[in-house]
């Protein structure tokens, strides 16, 4: 409603902009993520800002160093809910993003890939280093490990999995 609005608003002005501008949500949080199927029904496309949904998923302080070793974006409850996200954007013919520091992460981009992820938001001088993972990230095994991490019931075990120690 908010952005029909503000849509009239500038034809009421006379203001030239892209009436079939994409219009997107970021799932940063818990709540996000578990209401991903209905904002898939009403935007082109969500994008999951992953160091802030690890941060309210685990009830941590990212930058309070009493607290910051609690962070992990590769948590299994954040991986749920990535895969809960990327499940209704594909229900729903829409496209899934990651940015955050798991985007460039070496050791999350097999996993990302097996998640169901195809764009990343990540920093210009990791650029070629993740293209090349990607690159080489075969999807079969990606969906395989995935499996596996989805299984695992501590971060410790899925940094086991990535890291193939398992």
């Amino acid at each position: 409603q908010i952005i029909e609005a503000c849509r009239k608003a500038l034809m009421a002005e006379g203001v030239e902009f892209d009436h079939e501008m994409p219009v997107g949500v970021m799932i940063e949080t818990p709540a996000a993520a578990l209401l991903a199927d209905v904002f898939a029904r009403e935007t082109d496309f969500m994008s999951i800002g992953t160091n802030d949904l690890a941060q309210y998923a685990l009830a941590t302080d990212r930058t309070n160093e009493l607290v910051a070793d609690i962070f992990d974006a590769c948590h299994p409850s954040v991986l749920r809910m990535i895969r809960m996200v990327v499940d209704a954007a594909e229900t729903h013919g829409r496209s899934v993003s990651v940015c955050g520091e798991l985007a460039g992460h070496a050791a999350a981009t097999e996993m990302l890939v097996g998640l169901g992820i195809r764009e990343l938001s990540i920093t210009p001088r990791l650029l070629l280093e993740v293209k090349q993972r990607v690159r080489t990230t075969s999807n079969t095994e990606a969906r395989q490990l995935v499996e596996q991490l989805l299984r695992c019931t501590s971060t410790l075990g899925v940094h086991a999995l990535l890291t193939g120690s398992r």
